[in-house]
């Protein structure tokens, strides 16, 4: 959980601070991020993060003992990190010293250390790799056998697909259907790809917290989900957002462009953190439930099983509610 106990709030935002405050010292797209964060994960509009005691790696360690706040602190820190553009090797040096101190192992570590050193090209070829996997372990259960021919799971989405669409207003099913319709997307199955399962989970979590898809609401998802669980899977799917939509330097099939610097926009970083902070008031984590056996039932029903909240703001272009 990103529930912070409030006497660490401003130590971790101190740590933060510190590992960050490299070169120049941090950017301001850093600093707007780290405000956002104190502000509306962890209700400290008082804090003023420029001038909080910063701490290094080692007395960050001794405030943070649990494994699970220690990966929040480096979850949160990778974020940071994406956020500075051109990324430097003083960042990067910086997340892996206090990853090291903290116990902490993660994919971004390679994927950033050999962006600066080996450059984009070799970071993209590390990205594709690591998103390849994490894809499949974020596949819709019950679909994600490797077995079947595409064929065989085009008719069997096809199938299910119709079930959906015989399900009254009101229902997740229905809700998943529109989904599509309101964003002018396919349903997985009717083009050319090996990721339906991914697709389909992937989407039902957009319904389901009823997220957009500007990129704004995609990074703001992976912060949801995070906020939900801060398992590996879920933890993963934030770096893979990250690196598409703040790094920028890689961009995976489905897309057609990356984003450069989203967060520097105060309402994107405000956005992020109270997605944060929404998934993280869930009760339990829906991203990779059975939603097909859900999908019968009427959506506000899911979202209280799951203590899904309203969006702050409902009719802006990132939430549909």
């Amino acid at each position: 959980m990103l529930t912070l106990a409030p006497s660490v709030v401003e130590a971790v935002v101190g740590g933060l601070l510190r590992g960050v405050d490299v070169d120049e010292g941090p950017t301001s797209e850093q600093v707007l991020v780290l405000e956002a964060l104190a502000t509306h994960l962890w209700g400290r509009p008082d804090l003023d993060v420029r001038s909080v005691t910063r701490l290094k790696a080692s007395e960050v360690a001794s405030v943070l003992a649990g494994e699970d706040v220690r990966a929040v602190f480096h979850e949160l820190h990778l974020t940071l990190e994406a956020c500075r553009h051109p990324q430097s090797p003083a960042q990067v040096a910086a997340v892996q010293e206090y990853a090291e101190i903290l116990g902490v192992d993660s994919e971004d570590l390679k994927i950033f250390r050999d962006l600066v050193q080996g450059g984009v090209e070799m970071a993209k070829r590390d990205y594709q790799r690591f998103l390849s996997n994490n894809m499949r372990q974020r596949s819709e259960p019950g679909l994600s056998d490797p077995n079947l021919s595409r064929p065989f799971r085009e008719a069997q989405l096809s199938d299910l697909f119709g079930t959906l669409a015989e399900y009254g207003p009101g229902t997740l099913g229905r809700a998943y259907l529109s989904f599509y319709e309101r964003f002018g997307l396919s349903l997985p199955g009717t083009e050319s790809s090996s990721n339906d399962s991914f697709f389909v989970a992937h989407d039902m979590t957009h319904t389901i917290a009823g997220l957009s898809t500007t990129p704004e609401a995609e990074l703001a998802l992976s912060a949801f989900q995070f906020g939900m669980n801060n398992n590996a899977v879920n933890r993963a799917a934030l770096l893979a957002s990250l690196v598409v939509h703040e790094a920028g330097f890689a961009v995976p099939s489905h897309l057609k462009r990356s984003e450069s610097g989203l967060l520097a926009r105060p309402a994107a970083a405000k956005l992020f953190a109270n997605e944060l902070s929404r998934g993280n008031q869930c009760r339990s984590d829906f991203s990779l439930v059975d939603h097909f056996a859900l999908a019968h039932h009427p959506i506000s029903e899911v979202r209280a099983e799951f203590g899904v909240l309203p969006p702050n703001i409902q009719s802006d272009r990132h939430h549909w509610w």
